[in-house]
């Protein structure tokens, strides 16, 4: 419900959309359940916080968190330049896969998905752009952190050191129960990592060693990604 905090009304509307849309994708009767504001007037506002790429729209009409105030709290141009990319790869990605495809960056202690791909059909595992995830669990977090010179992972010493050798990593009911996924590092220079692309999904689909089928795939996307964000990439990658 609105709890206003300002005198501009608007403004706290507002708010109180962007603040419902935080937690994940929702439909406008989510919205007026969520929010206690009227249909019309969330519609209104939702509308004109699109035209300004503040909120966006999922694959199923629903709104999200849009774009732009994605990208204004990674506080990076990288950011945006990854994001550009990442269209053309994570629909390949999806594609080669079969199964829904996402880009993380890490933000502070957290990781945020700032673009996916999602599965088109059957059961998927959606990770909502603008999702903020723990850094201690799941694919992507190992991805990340394997190559980290600060900041706390639950994974071992050996297994990210595993990571770093093969260049990929994998989860099985770690984030999610029922949730698989496999990640691999994006690179702008040797042992930098500036972000995690990857795929996830059901174990039923997944499997209980998911890097063996989709490792290479996750491994091939970020070299593509490297190139078409113009980055470095991984070239004299720092081994474990």
């Amino acid at each position: 419900m609105l709890d206003s905090i300002s005198t501009v009304g608007v403004i706290d509307k507002s708010v109180a959309i962007l603040e419902a849309l935080s937690k994940g994708p929702r439909s406008l009767s989510d919205l007026v359940d969520e929010t206690g504001l009227a249909r019309p007037t969330i519609h209104r506002l939702a509308v004109a916080l699109e035209s300004h790429g503040l909120v966006g729209r999922d694959g199923d009409g629903r709104f999200r968190l849009g774009r732009r105030l994605i990208l204004w709290g990674s506080g990076t141009g990288l950011a945006e330049t990854l994001v550009d990319a990442a269209a053309e790869v994570l629909a390949a990605l999806s594609s080669a896969t079969g199964e829904s495809a996402q880009l993380f960056i890490r933000d502070g202690a957290s990781r945020v998905c700032i673009a996916a791909f999602d599965r088109p059909t059957g059961l998927r595992d959606t990770v909502p752009v603008g999702a903020v995830l723990s850094l201690q669990a799941g694919s992507g977090a190992k991805a990340l952190m394997a190559w980290a010179s600060e900041g706390e992972s639950s994974a071992s010493a050996a297994e990210l050191a595993q990571v770093r050798r093969r260049g990929w990593a994998e989860s099985v009911a770690e984030r999610e129960a029922g949730v698989a996924s496999v990640s691999a590092p994006v690179f702008d220079g040797p042992g930098v990592v500036v972000a995690a692309v990857g795929v996830s999904g059901p174990i039923d689909r997944f499997g209980a060693s998911p890097g063996k089928r989709f490792g290479s795939a996750v491994r091939e996307a970020a070299r593509k990604l490297e190139v078409a964000a113009g980055l470095e990439g991984n070239s004299e990658r720092k081994k474990g």
